[in-house]
């Protein structure tokens, strides 16, 4: 016989036996810990339970991420009838291999009972077998959700979505491997996303095939088109940053450039280089510390740039980076060196983020360079000086910035403020004493608390910057290290106006820019699939222009009658127009009714007042029980009656009794905010989410949270049935509405008026979802 028949003789007769063998290696059964006759509520369970215990961001333990993935797998055979009887039947779920169902029984008649197992043959494309240099840059969805997207406002990611099976996957390996390791050393992001056992985050950022490589920066997701090479992988990237970032300077600008330091409060950053373009790593920089820093770079081989080079005596073979702060005739700090990485880089410039003496222009400002004290060896003290803008004050600011610069601690920051642009802070600290009117002071300070108590401590006299107030300062900065108590006055300080935040119109016409740009790229690159947002937006936009003309053209003007809403209860929260309680609350905002409209979120009315929302509209939802309804929806007409004015809000409210299983799944989505325990440990029905908020965007499927207010905090007694009974009928209410244990539940909203203003200006956090869950 000859060799070659003799080889393919013996491997058919291996063939079955290797068949047979195969089921064993995985089995969805025991990795679940179900039975073969279990419903797929017992499937579901069992998931559930052991996806918490063995997820990778909690689970600590070095295997949980494999254990994890074959519960993922597992759940995905068994959850799907079709793949489950083919797992049952062949001991393969067939679709879940990479084969189609049909081409998997096809498969099977033409060798008549066995099958070729891919490990036989050592094929790549099963995921235990994928390339070992991706494992550290997969991505799971809650991480990607909680870190990644709060990542992307310091640094661009490029994501590279894959699977099994993928010839095309394994073609684009070795650029990918080049660029991913390149890049990342740079100071960009790298991530890996395997559609296969990540497919809700594949669904989330819009991969519709693999392999997809996108960018993502400032939460927002670019795709790759081009062909995947090195430079083009390096200009997408490049391409993904602000133009804006580094500035050319010369000898023209450089002097204007350095001076901008009193319009931007920032430390400015020049970096000399030979290099005709800006270096990627610089840029990437720039982009990290863009709300510190303000970066300039200059191309030493450039006619134009040698008095600059002359001024600072820089070595034009040597890469040299400067920061300069008050002065711009001489650099705070200077780094050199032939090489510049990333971490010198990083190092230099975080031991210089502020001003010597910086201005106190944002609450967040304001919050790091004075923290709030940990402990009695981590105190921080402020020394701010309270002054005004123009000639008249700049004496006495240089003179303080003159003490600051030879009084430089590591537990002193000083600090200025203008007070005609801070006057509630000015007058809290001042107490708007006549001695101070018109001129400059000074005030030592400790923050006591993220609410804004401060124990302070200011001169006698006003700040002139004299000899005899330096001694002054000096010696109660002398007396504080020994002496805490010196701070004896204490006040609560409103937040900061943020002073450099960019006007409305100027965020709605970059805005605008953004969005005709993504327009653009979807009209010329993307598939009908992505360009079906854009498709409905023109469609939704058509049929409001026409439906408005027709409805204009055959309704009748003087037809105002209001027909009052079914189905809905209606909460009283004013019945007289001249209250002067209501005159207080609405100066700025006028409601529409005299009363709050709150629905009840059921299955009837789910689709319609949150899964279809109109976009830019919300649904702020209060969750109950019945025994707390009462109470808690008097509470919430309070808080929230200032809001009705904005038809873009809307109210309703959950029966926790009814809808707690919806609840816990959207919690599981801010478990910082929120965090809960076991589903299904023996505490699960008792946990009290009564008095939680949920702001709803049922278009861009995020919400935010508010959890209700604890009757020890601080403030705590404010908002009591006192003050909801200004605005009430007495004869309406009764005397039961305010007793002990109604007025214990209506504090549980303390404070949600305050929420609702942040929700306004957009600043709370929000918590992303795939989808909106059912409402059984």
């Amino acid at each position: 016989m000859e060799p070659g028949r003799a080889g393919w003789l013996l491997l058919l007769l291996l063939l079955p036996a290797l068949g047979a063998a195969a089921p064993g290696e995985f089995d969805p059964y025991r990795v679940l810990g179900v039975g073969r006759s279990s419903s797929q509520a017992d499937i579901k369970k069992a998931y559930k339970r052991l996806a918490r215990e063995w997820h990778p961001d909690k689970n600590k333990d070095p295997g949980a991420e494999d254990k994890f993935i074959q519960i993922s797998k597992a759940y995905e055979i068994l959850s799907n009838e079709e793949k489950r009887a083919n797992f049952d039947r062949y001991g393969d779920a067939g679709e879940s291999q990479g084969f189609s169902q049909q081409q998997h029984r096809q498969f099977h008649r033409f060798h008549d009972g066995f099958y070729f197992d891919e490990s036989f043959f050592h094929f790549p494309f099963n995921s235990e077998r994928r390339d070992t240099s991706d494992e550290k840059y997969l991505l799971h969805f809650s991480h990607y959700i909680n870190e990644i997207v709060p990542d992307s406002f310091k640094k661009p990611y490029l994501i590279k979505i894959t699977s099994d099976w993928c010839f095309s996957c394994i073609h684009i390996e070795p650029v990918w491997k080049e660029v991913a390791q390149e890049l990342e050393a740079l100071g960009a992001g790298i991530g890996v996303v395997h559609a296969g056992y990540e497919r809700r985050l594949a669904h989330h950022l819009g991969a519709h095939s693999t392999p997809t490589l996108l960018g993502l920066i400032n939460g927002k997701i670019t795709f790759f088109h081009n062909a995947v090479v090195r430079e083009n992988l390096r200009q997408f990237v490049e391409n993904l940053l602000p133009g804006n970032l580094v500035e050319k300077i010369t000898d023209k600008n450089y002097i204007r450039f350095l001076s901008d330091w009193r319009k931007d409060n920032k430390p400015h950053v020049l970096l000399f280089d030979h290099m005709p373009v800006v270096p990627l790593l610089f840029k990437l920089t720039a982009f990290a510390y863009r709300d510190y820093l303000s970066f300039g770079y200059v191309y030493v081989g450039l006619r134009g740039t040698e008095e600059l080079s002359s001024q600072y005596n820089i070595n034009v073979y040597t890469p040299t980076m400067m920061i300069f702060k008050e002065h711009i005739d001489r650099p705070a700090d200077v780094v050199q060196a032939r090489e510049m990485k990333k971490q010198l880089i990083d190092d230099f410039l975080s031991q210089n983020k502020f001003l010597m003496v910086a201005r106190l222009t944002s609450q967040r400002l304001f919050q790091e360079l004075c923290p709030v004290k940990k402990s009695h060896r981590q105190r921080k003290h402020c020394v701010v000086l309270l002054t005004g803008e123009g000639e008249k004050f700049a004496e006495a600011y240089e003179a303080f910035l003159t003490f600051a610069v030879a009084n430089t601690k590591d537990t002193l920051k000083f600090v200025h403020i203008y007070s005609d642009r801070q006057p509630e802070f000015a007058d809290a600290l001042l107490m708007d004493e006549e001695k101070y009117r018109g001129r400059s002071a000074v005030v030592i300070l400790e923050r006591r608390n993220n609410a804004g108590k401060i124990a302070y401590k200011a001169l006698e006299e006003a700040w002139q910057g004299s000899k005899e107030d330096n001694f002054i300062l000096l010696d109660l900065l002398d007396q504080l290290r020994t002496d805490p108590g010196l701070l004896s006055s204490e006040t609560v300080v409103a937040d900061l106006n943020d002073e450099l935040a960019p006007m409305f119109l100027i965020r709605w016409f970059y805005s605008t820019l953004d969005y005709i740009s993504d327009c653009w790229d979807s009209l010329f690159h993307s598939n009908w699939r992505e360009m079906m947002p854009l498709l409905s937006l023109l469609f939704s936009a058509l049929f409001i222009l026409f439906g408005t003309v027709i409805v204009q053209a055959f309704s009748d003007s003087s037809d105002t009658r209001d027909t009052p809403p079914s189905g809905k209860e209606e909460v009283a929260a004013k019945t007289e127009k001249n209250d002067a309680s209501f005159s207080k609350e609405s100066n700025s905002r006028i409601p529409k009714k005299g009363f709050v409209e709150v629905t009840e979120l059921t299955d009837i009315n789910y689709t319609s007042n949150l899964v279809r929302l109109r976009p830019g509209h919300m649904n702020v939802v209060l969750i109950l029980s019945n025994s707390t309804k009462t109470p808690l929806l008097q509470k919430f007409a309070l808080e929230v009656y200032t809001f009705t004015g904005s038809s873009s809000l809307h109210f309703s409210f959950l029966s926790l009794d009814k809808h707690r299983e919806w609840l816990e799944y959207l919690l599981e989505f801010a478990q910082d905010a929120a965090p809960i325990p076991n589903q299904y440990d023996k505490h699960f029905l008792e946990r009290d989410y009564t008095g939680y908020v949920l702001a709803l965007n049922g278009h861009k499927k995020y919400f935010c949270l508010f959890k209700p207010h604890r009757s020890g905090d601080e403030g705590g007694t404010l908002g009591s049935c006192e003050d909801y009974n200004t605005l009430q009928h007495a004869e309406a209410r009764g005397k039961s509405s305010c007793s002990p244990g109604s007025r214990s539940i209506k504090n549980k909203l303390h404070k949600l008026s305050f929420w609702m203003e942040r929700l306004l200006e957009g600043s709370l956090q929000r918590f992303y979802i795939p989808s909106w869950p059912t409402l059984d």
